[in-house]
């Protein structure tokens, strides 16, 4: 087995780095959020929480921890608090995937049996089961016995293990090393521990934030986006274009409740009142601004398109303050910061991308005295795509910043007593684009709110017939239904393979609501809102081999007949960004070439400064600069005989001649877009472009 945890020495603030002219604080905003699994009865539907818990939630504040003078804010929401004390009740009955991986294999029915497998394979291969021998094996069988199926579901559970259990736990660190058949009793016993570890969570944040060393914060109770809940216009002042339901309600009494159960939920589990909150999405106006002050809370946070939107200027030398709107305090996100984090570094090596944050850092302070960095993004998902579970980078930059003199970090609740700028006008939006389309404006998406504006007004008609208990229950569920997670997975921005779970998960509570009345559910509500596709319809596999004219131009539709093509609109499935320039790769070979063509915003793609080219198993690495692909021009370059030939003109177009060298039967290839020092896409977003030389495609010939 590797190892996970590297040896490294914390020394104290004394051993930092030289003074600099310019100071900055950098404040994190670690995002702590799942969506609330549970249907009517109470049982999580999907074990997201629970794996994360024993990965990312007790990982996150320790790695930090580790370097004295650090400081971040972690950000709870209260559907991940309700879970994770389900999860420290009883894990098997309150969860239906463990209540399923507790039984052995031979009870469960086909439909189960076939889930249980669909769950094990649902991890990035290459950084959570290729690390692990024997799960990488049993993850390629396409038939298991009920042996290899416990087997996998063991294996399945330990490769979520964070790497602070992998190297104090010794019960993880004991069945890591197994090579043979895991028994009944390990697999209890892990359950067992994992649970124990699960209950020491909070107290540990709670500890951290005595301490000094966390803020805590939260988000409005089930995740909702309050702007669209008090008026759906604000999705149409945000983007004109966006449709919205043809007869909305304004349901701003929810919205005040998801903000004042969200506290007492906070202040029950952490025994204090949260001072500010991360609105879910980063979603804000003008009237949910207020509800927040209303509420007491002193700060807020979003994006930099709200702050740029509300000033009516990109001018990013006005981003690195907090503001004041009205009397709550305001951090905007450095977009392009987070992003690095969020989803380029983990194709970096662990110094060199730690080295390019601090760059790009110090860029900022050169800018002057007192100015403060945000950097907002989840805390969990991203962080299964990196090697190590990320532990490698972030052990180098917190190393990096302890000892970096003109650096500090800084919580939201002492940025909130910092001096701050004026900002007479809030914007309304999010945090995706400044926009609400994420949410609303798709036909699935409309339809789920149209669902519930229906029930809202069948509520209103007949809630005068029901008792307090009644009303109570519907409320809660009209307040689960509200989570801005279900809008999130309808129309065709974002994919996964649970999709239909997500959508059931949604409808139940609508549904419920009705049985509630005593009234049959409308039939509508048993229609899945959510169109059929799978994680897979972003991609599709090469049919023949082509031979295109390398010159920027779509010279024929027949040239690229029988190529392969990637939807880079359609990868990011738990995460989202700014797109970059590139939103669809064509990609194919012959015998002696490899060609791809990527398509998209050309004209924005010429402002950007290199194209870098990697080539895997020969480590070649060509770098093109895009202002050397003018219009009628072909660049060619020679890398130990492997040619390449790039032309835009169109769109972008290369060939890789690969004839005149011994070459390997598979390629790996990937791309990087770099404008200003910093990769702004990677192609392809799920990892490499992967290639068979050897390959005829005769499988797919006809007569």
């Amino acid at each position: 087995m590797r190892v996970y945890l590297q040896s490294t020495p914390i020394r104290s603030k004394s051993g930092r780095e030289t003074d600099m002219n310019h100071k900055l604080e950098l404040s994190f905003v670690w995002h702590m959020h799942q969506p609330d699994y549970r249907d009517a009865s109470g049982i999580m539907q999907m074990p997201w929480v629970f794996l994360h818990a024993i990965k990312d939630y007790y990982d996150m504040p320790w790695m930090m921890a580790r370097y004295s003078g650090l400081k971040a804010t972690f950000n709870i929401t209260p559907p991940l608090i309700k879970q994770i004390n389900l999860y420290t009740e009883d894990i098997s009955t309150n969860d239906k995937f463990f209540g399923l991986w507790t039984r052995h294999p031979s009870e469960l029915n086909e439909t189960d049996r076939q889930w249980m497998i669909k769950m094990c394979k649902s991890v990035p291969y290459d950084t959570m089961v290729a690390p692990i021998e024997p799960y990488s094996h049993l993850y390629h069988l396409e038939n298991y016995s009920d042996d290899e199926l416990c087997d996998m579901e063991v294996w399945f559970v330990l490769a979520w293990c964070g790497v602070y259990l992998r190297s104090t736990n010794t019960t993880v660190q004991t069945l890591l090393e197994n090579r043979g058949r895991f028994t009944c009793q390990q697999k209890l016993s892990l359950i067992d521990t994992l649970g124990e570890f699960i209950s020491t969570i909070f107290p540990y944040y709670a500890k951290l934030r005595k301490d000094g060393v966390i803020s805590l914060s939260t988000t409005p109770l089930n995740h909702p986006i309050l702007p669209l809940l008090i008026d759906m216009n604000n999705a149409k002042i945000a983007n004109p274009s966006t449709n919205i339901p043809e007869h909305p309600l304004s349901l701003e009494s929810d919205a005040k409740l998801q903000i004042s159960k969200a506290q007492e939920l906070f202040r029950d589990t952490f025994g204090f009142d949260a001072v500010g909150f991360w609105p879910a999405e980063g979603a804000v106006d003008e009237r949910s601004a207020a509800l927040y002050r209303e509420a007491g809370l002193q700060w807020i946070a979003t994006d930099e398109a709200i702050l740029f939107k509300s000033l009516g200027s990109e001018d990013r030398e006005e981003l690195y303050y907090p503001y004041n709107h009205k009397g709550i305090t305001i951090g905007f996100r450095d977009h392009g910061l987070s992003d690095l984090i969020g989803f380029t570094y983990r194709f970096w090596e662990a110094e060199k991308a730690a080295d390019h944050f601090i760059s790009s850092l110090n860029a900022i302070s050169k800018g002057g005295d007192d100015r403060t960095v945000f950097v907002i993004l989840d805390g969990e998902n991203a962080w299964e795509f990196y090697q190590n579970n990320a532990f490698d980078f972030f052990d180098a930059l917190y190393r990096k910043i302890h000892h970096t003199q003109w650096c500090d970090m800084i919580g939201m609740d002492e940025v909130s007593k910092k001096e701050s700028k004026p900002l007479l006008h809030l914007a309304p939006g999010s945090w995706i684009h400044g926009e609400f389309n994420t949410w609303v404006g798709h036909h699935e998406k409309t339809r789920g709110w149209e669902l519930i504006y229906v029930t809202r007004r069948d509520y209103q008609r007949h809630k005068e017939a029901l008792d307090e208990e009644q009303k109570s229950k519907i409320k809660e569920h009209f307040l689960a239904a509200e989570c801005s997670d279900w809008f999130w997975w309808y129309g065709d921005d974002h994919s996964t393979d649970f999709g239909a779970e997500f959508d059931e998960l949604f409808r139940s509570h609508l549904i419920e609501i009705y049985i509630l009345m005593s009234i049959e559910p409308p039939y509508d509500l048993y229609i899945p809102i959510i169109s059929d596709k799978s994680g897979e319809k972003f991609m599709l596999r090469p049919k023949f081999t082509i031979d295109p004219i390398i010159n920027g131009l779509h010279n024929t539709f027949f040239e690229w007949v029988g190529s392969g093509s990637v939807d880079e609109t359609k990868l990011f499935s738990t995460m989202d960004r700014v797109r970059g320039p590139i939103a669809k790769i064509r990609y194919g070979q012959n015998v002696k070439k490899v060609f791809c063509a990527f398509e998209g915003d050309i004209s924005s793609l010429r402002k950007c400064d290199s194209l870098h080219i990697m080539i895997e198993p020969y480590n070649v690495h060509f770098d093109i600069e895009l202002s050397a692909l003018c219009t009628n021009k072909i660049v060619t370059k020679k890398f130990d005989d492997i040619v390449l030939e790039v032309a835009c003109d169109s769109w972008i177009e290369l060939s890789i001649d690969f004839s005149s060298i011994e070459y390997s039967k598979d390629i790996q290839l990937r791309f990087e877009i770099e404008k200003d020092g910093i990769i702004i896409q990677t192609l392809p977003g799920y990892g490499e472009l992967e290639l068979d030389l050897e390959t005829t495609y005769a499988e797919n010939w006809f007569v």
